[in-house]
């Protein structure tokens, strides 16, 4: 499979966003507004539709969901801790961490349905459908945290007040409960869906400075290497405590790999962080997910 060319729209829409902000008229005032629209409507849309369309199935579902929460929980905790790791003691500076902790667990959920319907048709759309739902809110819960607190905001308040979590868990109650978009919603609802993706990706190009990087070169790399490297391996370790066979366990590797979220600089940025720099960690996620799909997808465990 040519990751590369699949992860080429991504490339091509920050790219694009890049260059639109930096040399024409559509400078930063423009995104803003751009980034407000991702944050407070598109992407909440895109969220809920995608967590009730398909429903879950508890009893051939539950190893999955467990083994992919306990490997995300293992990857914030690896997040959470990077300003006491050798060489990063002292160094990282915490408003940075705060916000680019999310780099290191979050995921590009539109690039993993894409992959996980070339790789097992039908039926690893729905486990990976599965993940998205469970740990989107876990994930995007763990990604204000930090933010909230270095902020000094209330993280209740940001919790209730973070779209993209509302969204998530009214989600998986609506799905929980048997609630089904009507026909004549899915038209609309799909558009806003396909609309927040390329406006994100674009957001996150406008917003980009890579000399920010520079700055905190340790840090990035660290937040990266659990992304791409140590994910994946937490992701088989739970394969084999969990007991996953066949299918479930190439779609959990699949989604140990993929690139961060596009939202997490939509996210830095909305809650007054450095968004310039967390949008220059997800443009070299992206770039990166171009080795560590195969890298995962290697561990694959033989039937």
């Amino acid at each position: 499979m040519n990751y590369a060319q699949l992860l080429f729209p991504d490339f091509s829409l920050i790219l694009l966003g890049y260059l639109l902000c930096r040399f024409t008229p559509l400078n930063r005032s423009v995104w803003q507004g751009a980034e407000a629209l991702v944050y407070y409507l598109l992407f909440p849309v895109l969220l809920f539709h995608s967590i009730v369309k398909s429903p879950l199935d508890w009893a051939a579902t539950s190893s999955l969901i467990a083994a992919g929460v306990s490997a995300g929980l293992a990857g914030i905790a690896l997040a959470y801790s990077l300003p006491w790791w050798p060489g990063l003691r002292g160094k990282v500076q915490i408003r940075d961490h705060a916000s680019c902790a999310q780099i290191a667990f979050r995921f590009n959920s539109f690039i993993g349905l894409a992959l996980a319907d070339r790789l097992a048709g039908a039926q690893g759309l729905f486990f990976i459908s599965v993940l998205i739902g469970f740990c989107v809110p876990l994930f995007n819960i763990a990604a204000v945290w930090p933010m909230a607190r270095e902020g000094q905001q209330s993280f209740a308040g940001q919790l209730v007040r973070n779209p993209l979590i509302v969204a998530t868990a009214l989600g998986l109650a609506a799905n929980l409960l048997g609630f089904r978009l009507p026909e004549w919603l899915e038209p609309p609802v799909s558009r806003i869906g396909a609309a927040s993706i390329a406006l994100g990706l674009m957001s996150a190009g406008a917003g980009m400075q890579f000399g920010l990087l520079a700055q905190a070169k340790r840090l990035s790399a660290a937040v990266l290497a659990i992304r791409h490297l140590i994910q994946p391996l937490l992701a088989l370790a739970a394969i084999h405590v969990f007991g996953l066979q066949a299918q479930q366990a190439l779609i959990l590797l699949l989604f140990s790999a993929l690139p961060t979220a596009s939202t997490c600089y939509v996210l830095a940025a909305r809650m007054g962080y450095n968004g310039p720099y967390v949008a220059g960690l997800v443009t070299l996620s992206t770039f990166l997910g171009v080795l560590s799909l195969p890298y995962a997808l290697a561990l694959v465990p033989a039937p």
